[in-house]
């Protein structure tokens, strides 16, 4: 049985939107906004909410409309931008006059109801069903819940409280089984502003930093698939099956992985060349930096840097580019005592590590089609680099940052994680099945480019490939 999740059914091809999908997914979007189903909808249909904002920022300023067959679509113009500010102006002015007239309507005609049952002292549940109608009207006619219970005078809460409905007869309810009201909860949490971009696997890691237990990575998932708003997001592509050589680290320092991959510059056929290394182990970025060319001297000048503030690693792994291959990079490298690990010829991807962390770049929404200029790569670069060093949860050790792991913290942040789940578990006892932390949460102890052999004891350390 397969399990749900963003993955199930295999990756699927890149997308693309014309300007009349783009049109299409913002009215609906928008309608969905009205009933509060803004993040649902947005996981439905895999979409981020970045791209709703760009795409509002062209209809709003009318490049959508006017856009011709094949046509690009670049920076707005200032008028553009403005014309974009004053309709989005326009459309809150008419959306408050709209949602204005609707209430004087409706509240018009049960006002003399909810008088009159307040002066015959008919009983107070009289009074809260003419309240509760002119606020189930409001609701239907697209005005928030939110400004639906302060314009009849009530709290949300009690206007969104479901009626306790008593069952008939005994049911089996499972000790564990979530009841409804968590998993709307869920539902709410997992597609409120804070959280509608990210997958459960990192929800459940912010929640969890953050003092808050709210349910397993399965059950989320299950929430959401049962509500059919599992699908994945990424600009995933199809990739064949990638061999690999032998090298294996037991902790941070002692492998480095690095290659170079291109940036699309400002005009067809111009790039920029970005250099990255990265520990295998800790999965921090040790170094990233961004020229308008390749060559084996800035690899050098690179290496100097990274060795000089992280130290010297036992092995760095590179794939047979011209820069990685260069007799300036080998004589460092040889100079240093530092082992030289390459990827055989004719395999496609033979550098796990580094091209993982350039799929992670180039799938990101933030990542632009293009860079206009060299300095907008840099500041792209260093911005991203530090988010994904600092702010990022990696699957691979344990949902911690790469920093915590690569510095020594994350034995820290496990007691602290630890004593969370304990008091989750002391809450929730049903909800647990075992009193260990997640496997999820684990560190592993080695890390590894195509794991090795079993070998004798006395040969357990760094080696490469033959």
């Amino acid at each position: 049985m397969s399990k749900p999740g963003p993955r199930a059914g295999g990756p699927t091809s890149r997308r693309s939107f014309t300007p009349a999908q783009k049109l299409a997914y913002l009215a609906a979007y928008d309608a969905a906004i009205k009933n509060n189903e803004g993040g649902a909808y947005l996981r439905t249909e895999g979409l981020y909410s970045s791209q709703i904002t760009e795409w509002r920022k062209l209809r709003d300023a009318g490049v959508l409309e006017g856009k011709k067959p094949g046509e690009k679509i670049g920076r707005l113009t200032p008028e553009q931008a403005e014309i974009a500010r004053l309709r989005r102006q326009l459309a809150q002015t008419e959306q408050r006059l709209e949602t204005t007239g609707v209430a004087l309507e409706i509240m018009f005609k049960n006002a003399r109801a909810t008088r009159k049952s307040f002066e015959e002292l008919a009983g107070r549940n009289t009074a809260y069903e003419a309240v509760m109608t002119a606020y189930r009207e409001l609701s239907s006619r697209g005005i928030s819940t939110r400004v639906a219970a302060e314009l009849v005078g009530i709290s949300r809460t009690t206007a969104t409280r479901k009626p306790r409905i008593p069952v008939a007869g005994p049911a089996l309810i499972p000790a564990n089984k979530i009841d409804d009201a968590d998993r709307q909860q869920i539902l709410d949490v997992v597609n409120s502003d804070s959280f509608v971009d990210l997958p459960p696997i990192q929800i459940y890691a912010q929640l969890l930093d953050a003092g808050t237990y709210l349910c397993s990575i399965s059950t989320m998932y299950r929430v959401l698939n049962e509500n059919k708003q599992v699908k994945d997001r990424r600009r995933q592509a199809r990739h064949p099956a990638r061999a690999i050589p032998e090298l294996t680290a037991t902790g941070p320092g002692q492998v480095y992985s690095w290659d170079i991959t291109k940036l699309a510059g400002p005009v067809k056929g111009k790039y920029f060349d970005a250099y990255v290394m990265i520990d295998i182990y800790s999965r921090y970025i040790v170094g990233a930096y961004v020229h308008a060319s390749e060559s084996g001297e800035l690899a050098v000048e690179m290496m100097k840097e990274i060795f000089g503030i992280h130290g010297v690693p036992q092995v760095v792994h590179a794939d047979r580019g011209t820069s990685m291959t260069s007799k300036t990079v080998a004589a460092l490298l040889s100079d240093l005592e530092v082992t030289k690990s390459h990827s055989r010829p004719r395999v496609s991807n033979d550098n796990p590590y580094s091209e993982a962390w350039f799929k992670t770049l180039k799938f990101a929404p933030t990542f632009p089609e293009r860079f206009g200029s060299l300095a907008d790569a840099k500041t792209f670069m260093a911005s991203f680099v530090d988010g994904y060093n600092h702010d990022h949860r990696h699957s691979g050790i344990g949902l911690n940052t790469p920093a915590d792991v690569h510095y020594g913290l994350a034995e820290a942040k496990a007691i602290e994680r630890a004593s969370t789940l304990d008091a989750a578990r002391a809450r929730f006892p049903e909800r647990f099945n075992t009193t260990q932390a997640p496997q999820i949460l684990s560190i592993p102890t080695t890390a590894w480019i195509n794991k090795p052999a079993d070998k004798p004891p006395e040969n357990d350390r760094l080696e490469l490939a033959a």
